[in-house]
């Protein structure tokens, strides 16, 4: 079992069920569905360079591949773009959806090993949040997951992380969040 998802049943329940202020049903149990839970990450790189070098889109969906354990799915654009020189149904992305004992790992690798080594890391932005419990942040090269030889790397690709928790409000994503021990920049 993964170690995140271990924290999150034995400690993580239990902290938010106060902290929260959950009520207890007639029986003395916490509705266990009202605390917020993760339900998946969403792991986007979008490959805009593709459309001169078919190459890229190959290394970043291997890369993505090796960073989240899980084959990427290939994105396709919906609409096509003149001035990007964009057709309708190009590969511009690679996407990956991270549910279950993956999704922590990726996550505690994510919180203990990646965000550190940012260089002039401070904290991830805590306004990030969607207003519907969901949050997402932004890094700018994939060479910071130690699953990436840096030798091996010809372009620094950026990518999207999103966050989706089963709440809809967004203090209680946030409060669950930082209970997992998301480093949040204080404002």
């Amino acid at each position: 079992m993964a170690r995140l998802m271990e924290r999150y049943q034995k400690e993580i329940v239990a902290g938010l069920e106060t902290k929260l202020g959950r009520k207890k049903s007639r029986k003395g149990r916490t509705q266990v569905h009202s605390i917020p839970r993760l339900q998946k990450i969403v792991v986007n790189m979008g490959v805009g360079k593709t459309l001169q070098d078919k190459n890229r889109l190959e290394q970043a969906a291997e890369q993505l591949a090796q960073i989240t354990g899980q084959k990427p799915q290939i994105t396709k654009a919906k609409k096509a773009v003149s001035g990007f020189r964009l057709r309708e149904g190009n590969a511009i992305g690679a996407r990956v959806t991270l549910r279950g004992r993956r999704m922590y790992e990726f996550l505690d690798r994510l919180i203990s090993i990646a965000l550190p080594r940012i260089r002039d890391f401070r904290g991830v932005n805590p306004k990030s949040f969607d207003g519907q419990g969901n949050y997402s942040l932004g890094l700018t090269e994939q060479q910071v997951f130690p699953e990436i030889d840096p030798d091996k790397v010809n372009f620094s690709q950026g990518m999207d992380v999103t966050f989706v928790t089963s709440t809809r409000n967004d203090d209680e994503a946030r409060e669950l969040l930082r209970s997992f021990g998301m480093p949040f920049r204080e404002v």
